[in-house]
């Protein structure tokens, strides 16, 4: 029976437990220019205990920005600043895996360039979604512009140079973001996706453009060292499907035929997002759903207590299990589950934007 605390092999890594650092926003980038910095190595290096550590979601041009403070993966200085962080995580014996992101069109002029629209594959506003502006002030989503079918190469190659930073920043490894109603998620469901073109209407079509994006970033970093983030049932965002179970049935299919390091699902009963503490407890389990349909190993994120995660492990539900708002609070979390030492409670106000408060100053055990 495998335990939470066992190795797990992922490629060629051998992780030293299966409690894993979920992706979590924090909006601490220096500024100007969306540059990881001391303060982010500080942050990461502290949680280097974790099985691997997913890092926030990093944009992989300045069109994919959708936040203020989030860091980006495509300038030599925004390479620079993760290099202190890879180098400061493996210092302390730690595995860490970017994440690609493109937010698509839950964004704002002001991140974009020249102040243009957020591009998304149909031009639907996100309902009852928001941001900030660049300046930090909360923002309705606008109505994006639909994407030409002759743009998605270039989006496709600002992957691939994020993926090559990534590998020049020291990563072990990308994970590309499919979930959570950004654009490669807007791509996959047809809540968001009226395209009527070779990448929209059937799911064939609509798996297409994500799938070219995942092909061209392996091609920098090996199969062994990609994963993917999914979130089907998932309504953060404005998101919706007709057919959630045969769309991402066929998702995970393409991924098997990949042979990709993980797949990393969200639970839909944690579906803000990192928005609320809500879980709604009657969604559909997509672990149930899902989890034998994957040949790789599974990742399982959302609304997870502790005990939760050491019985799915043990009854072979899933891999390993993601951990967010509490490995925000504790940076030594593998060792409290393991010495069922008390948890510090965390600290909602604190966690986008600011400083230490909140960030890197939650204490370990002594």
């Amino acid at each position: 029976m495998p335990t939470i605390f066992d190795n797990l092999k992922l490629g060629n890594l051998t992780l030293p437990n299966r409690i894993i650092m979920a992706p979590l926003t924090r909006m601490r980038s220096k500024q100007p220019g969306n540059i990881p910095w001391e303060l982010n190595a500080t942050y990461y290096a502290q949680r280097a205990s974790a099985g691997f550590i997913l890092t926030e979601a990093t944009q992989v041009s300045q069109q994919g920005q959708g936040y203020p403070g989030t860091p980006g993966i495509h300038s030599k200085e925004q390479v620079q600043g993760w290099k202190l962080v890879t180098d400061a995580v493996h210092k302390n014996g730690g595995h860490i895996f970017l994440q690609l992101w493109h937010v698509g069109r839950i964004s704002h002029s002001s991140h974009q360039p020249n102040n243009s629209l957020p591009v998304a594959p149909s031009a639907i506003a996100a309902k009852n979604s928001g941001t900030f502006t660049a300046d930090w002030k909360p923002t309705a989503i606008l109505t994006p512009r639909a994407l030409e079918a002759s743009e998605l190469p270039g989006i496709i190659q600002d992957y691939v140079n994020a993926a090559k930073n990534a590998k020049d920043a020291g990563f072990d490894g990308v994970e590309v973001h499919m979930a959570n109603g950004y654009l490669l998620d807007e791509f996959l469901q047809d809540g968001s996706n009226k395209r009527t073109d070779e990448f929209g209407g059937s799911i064939q079509n609509r798996v297409k453009f994500p799938m070219q994006v995942l092909d061209a970033v392996i091609n920098v970093f090996g199969k062994d060292r990609v994963g993917v983030r999914l979130s089907p049932y998932g309504t953060f965002n404005d998101m919706s499907d007709s057919n959630p179970i045969e769309l991402f049935t066929h998702v995970i299919d393409q991924l098997n035929q990949r042979q990709i390091a993980f797949l990393d699902m969200i639970e839909p009963r944690a579906t803000s997002a990192g928005g609320g503490d809500d879980v709604n407890e009657n969604a559909p389990s997509t672990t149930k759903l899902f989890r034998k349909k994957f040949k790789g190993i599974f990742i399982s994120a959302g609304g997870y207590k502790t005990e939760d995660a050491k019985k799915a492990i043990e009854t072979d539900e899933v891999d390993a299990v993601a951990f967010g708002r509490i490995f925000i609070a504790n940076p030594d979390l593998p060792k409290r589950i393991k010495n069922n030492a008390p948890l510090n409670p965390y600290n909602r106000a604190t966690f986008y934007g600011g400083n230490e408060k909140g960030y890197t100053d939650y204490p370990a055990l002594s």
